[in-house]
């Protein structure tokens, strides 16, 4: 049996689906503190609670960087966020630290293209003023041109970072009738022939494409990615859709680009900050669409995230194999 010394301290920095919250109750290696909360943990609560933890589960909202690092100490040996993104982990920092690290790619690969693909239909096809229009009255007769939009049927796609999500999204699109697919990135993809994909440089893709679909990582790369010049180079009748990273969009120049014509339409599942705030420009645009970064969430996407991420501490706190590790 344990005793209460021997048990390794883990600080959860969150509620998390008790699918997760049970494999650790029920390890009999580690001595939860839970920030018992639906609401994210305050920075000093942060500082405090990780102090002289071995493990640490964190969720995106949850900025991990040396100053918690150091609140951490030296016993720290994992952290493990319930994301598949790590821009908010401070990886050089970890690194030097000999920290480990797990996320949760694959597991919501599913459930976050099926939002972009909802999120690029009600966007394209102006679902949500629609809803609108027959709430307050907008709604006469059956007119001709009345809230058309664009569809998926003979058109060209294109998806900027073809990865695990970016595949699946594709994959999703195709059967629509999508005439051709481009993707940019760093390289070619061998998966893409499975979606007949294209790659093509950046400009010929904001080109050519009706419907631009941002599915990359935020690296200091792509940040701003999506600025002036970028909208500039796509279609008046072009849809941009983002559920990557808010911080991938220069919101201020998409707000010029919705508002002036120079694109159709934009769909968000992330912004810059999170939450936006409701008196932000882009809330005012018919043609802009934002959802409160919902990618992953269905039920059992969620409760399977709070599994891997669970198992994923388990397997560093032990110092044996974690389900999913990040290759620092």
């Amino acid at each position: 049996m344990h005793t209460a010394q021997q048990l390794m301290k883990v600080f959860v920095t969150r509620r998390i689906p008790q699918e997760g919250m049970k494999i650790l109750s029920q390890a009999g290696t580690c001595k939860v503190s839970l920030w018992d909360s639906d609401e994210p943990v305050p920075r000093e609560e942060l500082l405090k609670g990780v102090a002289g933890a071995h493990g640490l589960l964190c969720l995106l909202s949850d900025r991990i960087d040396a100053e918690v690092l150091n609140a951490a100490g030296p016993n720290l040996k994992v952290i493990s966020t319930m994301s598949v993104g790590f821009d908010h982990l401070s990886l050089d920092e970890v690194k030097k630290r000999g920290v480990r690290v797990g996320y949760t790619p694959d597991v919501l690969t599913d459930a976050t293209a099926e939002l972009t693909v909802a999120l690029l239909l009600a966007t394209a096809r102006r679902l949500p003023e629609g809803v609108e229009e027959v709430k307050n009255g907008g709604w006469s007769t059956w007119k001709p041109l009345w809230l058309c939009g664009y569809g998926l049927s003979g058109s060209t796609v294109g998806v900027i970072g073809l990865g695990r999500i970016g595949m699946a999204i594709a994959t999703r699109l195709k059967p629509f009738g999508v005439k051709r697919l481009l993707y940019s990135g760093r390289a070619a993809k061998p998966r893409a022939s499975e979606v007949d994909g294209e790659y093509v440089p950046l400009d010929t893709l904001l080109a050519e494409s009706d419907f631009v679909v941002v599915s990359c990582a935020l690296t200091p790369q792509t940040q701003g990615l999506c600025d002036k010049a970028f909208f500039t180079k796509m279609k008046n009748t072009g849809v941009f859709v983002n559920t990557s990273r808010g911080a991938v969009v220069n919101q201020e120049d998409l707000y010029q680009a919705l508002s002036g014509g120079q694109i159709a339409a934009a769909g968000l599942d992330v912004t810059t900050p999170e939450p936006l705030p409701t008196d932000h420009p882009l809330l005012t645009l018919k043609n802009c669409v934002v959802l409160p970064h919902i990618g992953s969430a269905t039920y059992s996407t969620r409760g399977v995230m709070a599994e891997l991420s669970a198992h994923n501490l388990l397997g560093g706190l032990q110092g044996s194999d974690m389900p999913s590790e990040l290759t620092l």
